[in-house]
């Protein structure tokens, strides 16, 4: 096990390495022209749109899923059309990709906010969405998640945290903005109360 373990963890750090060095050749480029880049405007909609959709207390994912998939759709259009350069690019086409169905999808997202920081976005919400599109990924491919972001509901039944394997302190669950193990598990009960 320890083996499949270390391969994956290869295969994901040679992902996003392969991610994060155009951004930052991109980047060097642009400091060494004097012309610094700017945001993407269109991804900034998107990135409002997305959320604005998951803010009403009920969703209505008939109309929220389709939205989220033409969303997803664009910022791959981009993405391959080189139009993100801004670290706050990387991070909203981010949170975008992460509400993706697929693996590739979410662990594309990870690759995103590390991007984002190495281009300068070192803040809580890069490190938060981070931590959770590697675990969403992590479930996504039938493992346990590291940092307790991830919770399933099977049907109508009652909500739980997904499996969370060893390797992960509460310590660097901190760093990377994100509660206590111990705090995950109560919130579990909370959303259950609801």
């Amino acid at each position: 096990m320890r083996n499949r373990e270390a391969a994956l963890l290869g295969a994901l750090i040679l992902a996003i390495a392969s991610h994060v060095l155009s951004p930052v050749n991109a980047a060097s480029a642009a400091v060494s022209s004097n012309a610094a880049p700017r945001d993407n405007e269109e991804l900034r909609r998107l990135r409002n749109e997305d959320q604005s959709d998951r803010a009403p207390a009920a969703i209505d994912w008939t109309v929220v899923t389709p939205r989220d998939r033409a969303r997803l759709k664009r910022v791959k259009e981009l993405f391959a059309a080189d139009s993100l350069r801004t670290a706050n690019d990387y991070v909203r086409s981010a949170l975008i990709l992460q509400h993706g169905e697929t693996p590739d999808d979410i662990l594309l997202a990870h690759e995103f906010c590390v991007a984002a920081m190495v281009l300068g976005k070192n803040d809580r919400e890069s490190a938060s969405l981070a931590a959770a599109a590697e675990d969403r990924f992590l479930m996504k491919v039938g493992r346990p998640q590291r940092f307790g972001t991830q919770f399933t509901k099977d049907g109508t039944g009652p909500w739980r945290l997904h499996p969370v394997g060893d390797g992960i302190t509460d310590a660097l669950r901190r760093v990377m903005a994100e509660p206590s193990l111990a705090e995950a598990r109560a919130r579990v009960a909370e959303m259950n109360a609801k």
